[in-house]
């Protein structure tokens, strides 16, 4: 009996003791943590939250409170997760979607394409005339008629004379028989324009018209071109002589007052009064072509005066509130080099 007391009393005996109640706690603990954040995540009841406050304040005073603040932190935190991988989902979805819908709009961009080629085709072929209809009636009249026969030597004259004539007929027919390309005459748009930035070699006025200036003008080309244009605002004009413009080079050549004009000075204005020139990118040079980024193509040799091209896009020429000249919201752009702007004049026509 001394023997089992003192073993029972004695230190070694209870450390032992000790540690097993720590062990026991630990694995009670850890095991309620798991049991309450589990049931921290299954329930959203405001009865049930209170409930386990209560329950955790029974078991473990001390901590009841902040393992109950742990749970619900866990708890907030796997709902913004799932959340948050519910939202990557439904954009991976949605940019699946529209690059399948781009890839309609294209098609569909295609075929009214091809569909506006075929309706240009067969307005030409209904323009072209039949050929003209011998009526029976002359001919009746021509066998019906008595043959003279001239003198041989007005044989020989006429009949040399016969083809000279088709030859002269058939040469003036030629140009009225042949059809324009048909994606020139289907597109009416920006990319027509030969729009080129140009350097003012020499400026002077008019000698008949002193609101108009005779400029030459160096656009990329072996000589240099005859430009005639009215620069309202402009009143020094050896201030221009060395700078860069926009000048449109396939107008057809025209004579102002005497003077034949080769092209055409893009400028912006609100009024007659207020005028000032398109300034090209600061690296442009001379001969450097002016694009729109959403309206490609090459331009027409020579704009068609019957159609009216400039006067048909010059309403849809204009300058943004930024000061960019663009067409229909589309840049005028010298590529690689920048953007062509007014000096300061905003929201104005370009003509």
């Amino acid at each position: 009996m001394m023997t089992s007391c003192l073993g029972s009393g004695s230190p070694h005996h209870q450390m032992t003791r000790e540690s097993g109640r720590r062990s026991e706690m630990g694995i009670s603990q850890s095991s309620r943590q798991s049991y309450f954040l589990s049931v921290c995540f299954c329930s959203d009841n405001s009865g049930t939250t209170d409930g386990l406050a209560a329950a955790l304040k029974k078991l473990d005073p001390e901590d009841g409170e902040q393992m109950m603040e742990y749970f619900k932190t866990q708890a907030l935190l796997s709902r913004e997760k799932a959340l948050l991988q519910a939202s990557v989902r439904d954009q991976k979805k949605l940019l699946v979607e529209n690059a399948k819908l781009k890839q309609d709009i294209e098609q569909l961009r295609g075929q009214l394409q091809e569909n506006q080629k075929r309706r240009t085709a067969k307005a030409l072929l209904s323009q072209v005339p039949p050929p003209p209809r011998v009526s029976p009636a002359l001919t009746k009249a021509d066998t019906a008629a008595p043959t003279n026969h001239p003198p041989p030597s007005a044989t020989l004259t006429e009949g040399r004379d016969r083809p000279s004539r088709r030859r002269r007929g058939e040469r003036k027919a030629r140009p009225k028989s042949e059809p324009l390309p048909l994606e020139a005459e289907s597109r009416i748009d920006a990319s027509r324009l030969d729009l080129r930035v140009g350097k003012f070699l020499s400026i002077r006025r008019h000698p008949l018209a002193e609101a108009m200036s005779v400029q030459e003008v160096d656009v990329g080309e072996s000589c240099p071109r005859t430009i005639v244009s009215k620069l309202g605002g402009v009143e020094d004009l050896d201030e221009l002589q060395g700078s860069l413009g926009v000048f449109l080079c396939n107008v057809k050549a025209s004579k102002m007052r005497g003077v034949v004009s080769q092209g055409r000075l893009l400028c912006c204005s609100t009024s007659d009064v207020s005028v000032e020139l398109l300034a090209p990118p600061a690296d442009s040079t001379p001969g450097d072509r002016i694009t729109f980024l959403n309206y490609p193509g090459e331009p027409d040799r020579e704009l068609p005066s019957k159609q009216k091209i400039w006067e048909l896009l010059q309403p849809d020429l204009q300058v943004d509130g930024k000061g960019v000249a663009n067409y229909k919201g589309c840049g005028f752009e010298v590529k690689g080099k920048g953007l062509c702007r007014a000096p300061s004049l905003t929201n104005c026509t370009i003509r």
